[in-house]
């Protein structure tokens, strides 16, 4: 899927929108067109941590929704953002507080749904969770109309 328009950084604050990313510590740092793929860097917060020591498993889904979502974001210049119908996951390792990297790709992309794919690596490159999910492709919305800007 080409870009119909400029890209810009989701992390951009006036762009996002998203008051997730603050959670999160969302960064995005790029994205490849030749793969569909988008990474990011994330500030894993002791606040999202469990007694274990590692992030409650639903919100490593949130990392991993974060990731493929701003790939899908990417991909389509900035106008369109998937709404999920599905999201699978596998927890691989426990996911400790401080950096964490992600990478999410269009896997394809239709004019009705949109497959997509995350993993959340260590700074190593060691995996730790994956998933994948299917969405809806829908008009990414303006900050004035989610009342945000």
């Amino acid at each position: 899927m080409k870009p119909n328009a400029p890209f810009v950084s989701p992390a951009d604050e006036s762009l996002s929108g998203s008051p997730h990313s603050v959670l999160l510590g969302s960064e995005f740092v790029s994205f490849d067109e030749a793969t569909q793929t988008a990474t990011m860097r994330f500030n894993v917060k002791k606040e999202v941590t469990t007694w274990r020591g590692g992030v409650q498993g639903g919100l490593v889904a949130g990392y991993l929704d974060d990731v493929m979502g701003y790939a899908f974001v990417a991909a389509t210049g900035g106008e369109m953002a998937p709404l999920n119908l599905e999201l699978s996951m596998t927890l691989i390792r426990l996911i400790p507080e401080g950096p964490l990297i992600g990478k999410g790709r269009v896997v394809k992309a239709g004019r009705r749904v949109v497959f997509l794919e995350g993993e959340l690596l260590a700074e190593d490159g060691t995996v730790m969770a994956r998933a994948t999910s299917t969405a809806l492709p829908t008009p990414r919305p303006s900050p004035t109309e989610t009342g945000m800007g």
